[in-house]
């Protein structure tokens, strides 16, 4: 069903100004910016003849993003509502401009597909039950699913170079080595620490770096050369039970691998014809 709300717009403007359904729909479909409209209607509500009007004295339709909200403006909306302030501090900033960025600069498309882990589960067995102990009877390494995720797309960037390259605006610059940023939530905000030239590591350093670079992060120690650059990143929510998202990249890389949930499913086994 198409509704104006659904798909052209909010009712009520950020500054307070109210647009009726239809000057909603003919704003949209001219490319008119409603922000910069006043109202001729009762109360300075936006109507119909507002946007024909527009419309006739040549508004353009903008190629340049309109500009958000001011935080007067959404503190506005809200002055009947009680509320706190967060303030932001830098991480948060730096994650939302660079959020903004990747979503305006890169043109994302997504590559779903559903994969067997059954060996993978098997191996991560294998190789923890092999793991020697300590006096107590610690294993002296435990792998986990993510520390063989990262090593496995490290050798799939090798195989696709292609894929194993950043974007720098007239150039590509492709890698030799398959530097692996992998997200890491902390307090306040999110980090990508790299395993760089992953593919030459064993799954077992690549776990025991992970885990060092992983407690450094949650613990604001990371040295800027452990965070920055790499060439692709991944982005592991399965461990919180999330099916499946869409990752955002991180620039100015071109990729990044989000992974979901495993999940136990009924596969249909194709058997061969009998023949009598």
């Amino acid at each position: 069903m198409r509704t104006p709300a659904r798909n052209y717009g909010p009712a009520k403007l950020a500054g307070g100004a109210v647009v009726t359904p239809l000057a909603r729909r003919l704003a949209g479909e001219a490319g008119i910016d409603l922000g910069r409209l006043t109202g001729s209607g009762p109360h300075g509500r936006i109507v119909a003849r507002d946007i024909e009007s527009a419309r006739a004295h040549g508004a353009a339709r903008s190629t340049a993003p309109a500009a958000g909200p001011t935080a007067d403006q959404v503190m506005a909306l809200y002055r009947d509502s009680p509320f706190e302030e967060v303030p932001l501090d830098g991480m948060r900033r730096t994650i939302a401009t660079r959020l903004v960025q990747a979503k305006q600069t890169i043109p994302h498309f997504y590559l779903t597909a559903d994969l067997d882990i059954g060996r993978l589960l098997a191996l991560r067995s294998e190789a923890n039950a092999a793991a020697p102990v300590d006096r107590d009877g610690n294993p002296a390494l435990r792998l986990s699913v993510n520390d063989l995720i990262i090593k496995t797309w490290a050798a799939a960037l090798q195989r696709i170079p292609a894929a194993n390259a950043v974007w720098a605006e007239d150039r590509i610059l492709r890698f030799r080595h398959s530097d692996i940023g992998v997200a890491v939530a902390i307090e306040g905000g999110l980090i990508t620490p790299v395993i760089r030239q992953a593919e030459t590591k064993t799954v077992s350093a690549i776990s025991t770096e992970m885990r060092a670079l992983a407690e450094r992060a949650r613990t604001r120690h990371l040295k800027p050369h452990e965070y920055q650059g790499g060439a692709s990143a991944i982005s592991n929510l399965g461990m919180y039970g999330v099916r499946e998202f869409a990752a955002i990249i991180n620039p100015p890389q071109a990729t990044i691998l989000a992974v979901g949930a495993a999940r136990r499913q009924a596969v249909e086994q194709r058997m061969a014809p009998l023949v009598s």
